[in-house]
């Protein structure tokens, strides 16, 4: 038998190992052909990961900013702003329709305070109408849209019958009452504008009808025309503006379909070239668009000295009563002009203290809609709220030289008792949204029972209503 003859073969240490074979980098040769010390043959160790900046150093908002929001965010934010910027822009007005009438009132012969006393009469009508209408059940008010809408209708009419409507710079828009007092009911048209198109979408939502297109038209977009074609009558196109903008924010609020927004718009633009550019009125106002100089027959003499009034105003203005422009240079100082009298008097400040009073309720209102649930008080929220802030960027824009003049006066804030009652009742509707919402109901509550906690206060700590 032969013997197997077999090379003894050097076991590698992988065969020595158990288990499955693991590859081992090879080491390193030196320069003179020797290994390399094994500390340099282990693979290097794995260097740590570092935090990241973020986490040593957390990016967190400043404690001011905490707080802020969580003013924000508290139940009776929305109460509390409709409630004090609407005050507060009332009671500005007052000082400056104060400020700006007086040489006006003295230029015909009557007191320096004539302007004022009918404001600050009209001011607490307001706030009376203001509280009635903090207190009014939504289901009283919805039931008294239709009659409001009729009775304000039938005033639109008067107005256009001789001797009754009275005619004020070329529009006839008035109705004398008595004495020196007169009713625009222009300005009530508004408001029964808003009420009535909330009840009507509300209703129609309610039988799950706003899906087709003929029941969001009809009759909401035929009765808003026929109500502007009636103001329109009298001359007034700013106020028939403010009411195109809260049709266009009643549809936006229920959904319509940008393909109905798109009809509506061009049939309204349509509708407003037509009216410009057959009134040479009209073209004159809009010749005076960013206008320096007053131009031949000083057609752009209320523009331009609006804008001379805000210039020589600078940062912190003349002072109370110092104004310029108010001696006859500037016609309307105390309605349609009395914001570049503010900016004449209180200079930048005050007039952008305005503007911020303005934008913190329009905030505030879209804030009231955004979170009830109640269609209605959405879509009259949200009418409100539209109202108030196309009034005032028509005036705002107007006074700046941004907008053509429409004689539309500043909401709250410009002289008119006519514009400030209805305006004042629809803020005190805002107010009532406002603490409508059952999270704010319930921190009225909680508020309201905090005295009978404090009595017994050595027996158990008071219960905190989150609000402070």
């Amino acid at each position: 038998m032969r013997a197997d003859h077999r090379v003894p073969q050097k076991s590698s240490p992988a065969g020595r190992a158990r288990g499955p074979a693991r590859a081992r980098p090879a080491r390193p040769r030196g320069g003179d052909g020797r290994s390399a010390p094994r500390q340099a043959a282990r693979p290097a160790s794995r260097p740590r990961t570092q935090r990241s900046p973020r986490r040593l150093f957390p990016l967190r908002p400043p404690r001011a900013v905490t707080r802020l929001r969580r003013a924000w965010d508290r139940p009776l934010t929305a109460y509390y702003i409709v409630m004090g910027t609407g005050m507060l822009i009332t009671l500005l007005g007052l000082v400056m329709v104060f400020s700006a009438s007086q040489i006006q009132a003295l230029r015909y012969d009557l007191p320096a305070t004539f302007y004022f006393r009918k404001q600050l009469l009209a001011a607490v009508l307001g706030t009376l109408l203001l509280l009635v209408a903090t207190r009014v059940s939504v289901r009283l008010l919805r039931a008294l849209t239709y009659p409001f809408l009729v009775c304000t209708t039938v005033l639109l009419v008067l107005v256009q019958v001789p001797g009754i409507g009275v005619e004020v710079n070329g529009s006839t828009n008035w109705i004398a009452i008595g004495g020196s007092f007169q009713l625009q009911p222009s300005e009530i048209a508004k408001l029964a504008l808003v009420l009535w198109g909330a009840d009507l979408l509300a209703r129609k939502g309610d039988k799950h009808l706003l899906t087709q297109w003929r029941h969001l038209m009809v009759p909401l977009v035929p009765g808003a025309l026929l109500v502007c074609g009636l103001v329109m009558v009298g001359g007034d196109m700013g106020t028939v503006m403010i009411m195109v903008g809260i049709l266009f924010a009643l549809l936006w609020l229920v959904g319509a379909p940008t393909r109905l927004f798109g009809g509506v718009l061009a049939a309204v633009a349509v509708l407003g070239v037509l009216f410009i550019t057959t009134s040479p009125h009209r073209m004159d106002r809009l010749a005076c668009l960013g206008a320096a100089e007053p131009g031949e027959n000083d057609r752009c003499w209320q523009a331009v000295h609006g804008i001379y009034a805000l210039a020589s105003g600078g940062w912190f203005g003349s002072g109370l009563g110092a104004s310029v422009e108010k001696w006859g240079e500037l016609p309307e100082p105390h309605t349609d002009f009395i914001f570049a009298i503010t900016g004449e008097e209180l200079g930048l400040a005050g007039t952008l203290s305005v503007l911020a009073l303005f934008a913190a309720l329009g905030y505030a209102g879209i804030r009231v809609a955004g979170r009830t649930e109640d269609p209605f008080v959405r879509y009259a929220a949200g009418g409100v709220t539209a109202w108030l802030m196309v009034q005032t960027v028509i005036n705002v824009g107007a006074v700046l030289g941004l907008l053509p003049i429409a004689g539309v006066p500043l909401p709250l804030f410009s002289y008119g008792g006519s514009a400030l009652l209805p305006t004042m009742f629809a803020v005190g509707l805002l107010i009532a949204f406002a603490r409508s919402d059952p999270a704010a109901r319930a921190a009225l509550a909680m508020r309201g029972s905090g005295p009978k906690w404090k009595t017994m206060g050595r027996r158990g700590k008071a219960a905190s209503s989150g609000e402070r």
